[in-house]
């Protein structure tokens, strides 16, 4: 795999440090939604997390332009990237609205997606670690278990919200838990969206 492709270190290692950077953020959002002892703190450090992720996909797409020759192919590089950065942006945006809605408490179901939100982001870090390296099978294999957290993060949310609509009396109540729910299970789609970039890396460089 990239045998014959020069490679740029530069743009595994900034890669690298996104998915670092993004479990730093997956871990705070599952610990604000475990413990619940200081959301709005939690927050706000998720959010400077997400400022540094921001900086880490700037960086990445300004070296993009600047390098004529890639590990990469171009597109691919700029897809990786923006989608790494979604995976942040998603958690801060649950975190965001867990706290801008004024939350009392955290739910069972909102837990379980925290956790699945972190282990997915590991799921992550792993495949792009072995990027550059010839490691097709192990990529392939982790994109598997991604696109698997994803689909129980889809079973959860599903429960969750017919369970709000089977139980919930509080009209705003349910459509703020809604929403919540539905940003929680968007990380793990973002995930997956990245995982599918790196199937197509591999098949393209097999």
């Amino acid at each position: 795999m990239f045998g014959f492709i020069p490679k740029d270190e530069q743009f595994f290692k900034l890669f690298k440090a996104m998915t670092e950077n993004i479990i730093e953020g997956a871990k705070l959002l599952k610990d604000m939604l475990d413990n619940f002892e200081n959301p709005v703190e939690s927050q706000r450090k998720i959010k400077d997390l997400e400022h540094k992720g921001d900086s880490i996909t700037h960086e990445i797409l300004k070296k993009l332009n600047k390098t004529f020759i890639t590990p990469l192919d171009r597109e691919d590089i700029h897809s990786l990237a923006s989608q790494l950065d979604d995976i942040l942006d998603l958690i801060d945006a649950s975190a965001q609205r867990i706290v801008m809605y004024n939350v009392k408490a955290i739910t069972p179901e909102a837990k379980s997606l925290g956790f699945i939100i972190l282990q997915t982001c590991y799921l992550v870090d792993k495949a792009v670690a072995l990027l550059g390296q010839k490691s097709n099978d192990q990529i392939f294999k982790l994109c598997v278990e991604i696109n698997s957290m994803e689909n129980e993060a889809d079973r959860v949310s599903r429960e969750a919200i017919r369970r709000l609509f089977d139980d919930e009396k509080d009209p705003i109540q349910l459509i703020k838990w809604k929403e919540i729910y539905e940003f929680l299970e968007t990380a793990t789609d973002k995930c997956e969206d990245a995982a599918n970039t790196l199937e197509s890396v591999v098949g393209k460089n097999a």
